[in-house]
């Protein structure tokens, strides 16, 4: 199943993006606290904490092979599939980001509701509640 997203504007251009030394900022969106790498011309977003010890990867650098390393313990995840490169078993999420003549946006996974549905009538509390409180 292909993933949707919705996607919100995070500059007019490359150039004004205020990256780092290492070629790395960090951006809130949607409530989230995501790293941006530039790697040459292109542009790459992850989570901005690493899933190990929440080391903020805005902090990190990019490697030789193009791998983003956490600043905390060094542990390195491939920016495009946000799988652990050296060996850990973590893994890190990715955010598309597109550059398009209005701008550079990047995606946000659409959520889905309630076990897959789009729509869901029920809460987590009404089940609970006639769980418990009301016995069948």
């Amino acid at each position: 199943m292909e993933k949707k997203y919705n996607w919100h504007k995070i500059s007019e251009g490359i150039e004004s993006l205020e990256l780092n030394s290492n070629g790395l900022m960090q951006i809130e969106v949607a409530g989230k606290k995501i790293c941006v790498a530039r790697l040459g011309d292109v542009l790459m977003g992850c989570a901005n904490a690493c899933p190990h010890a929440s080391g903020r990867m805005s902090e990190g650098f990019i490697d030789a092979m193009g791998n983003i390393v956490c600043p905390l313990h060094r542990y390195r995840f491939d920016l495009k599939t946000g799988r652990n490169v050296s060996g850990e078993g973590y893994f890190l999420k990715t955010y598309p980001i597109e550059k398009r003549d209005e701008g550079v946006f990047i995606g946000m996974e659409k959520k889905k509701g309630c076990l897959g549905f789009k729509k869901c009538n029920f809460s987590l509390f009404k089940i609970l509640n006639s769980l418990f409180l009301h016995p069948f």
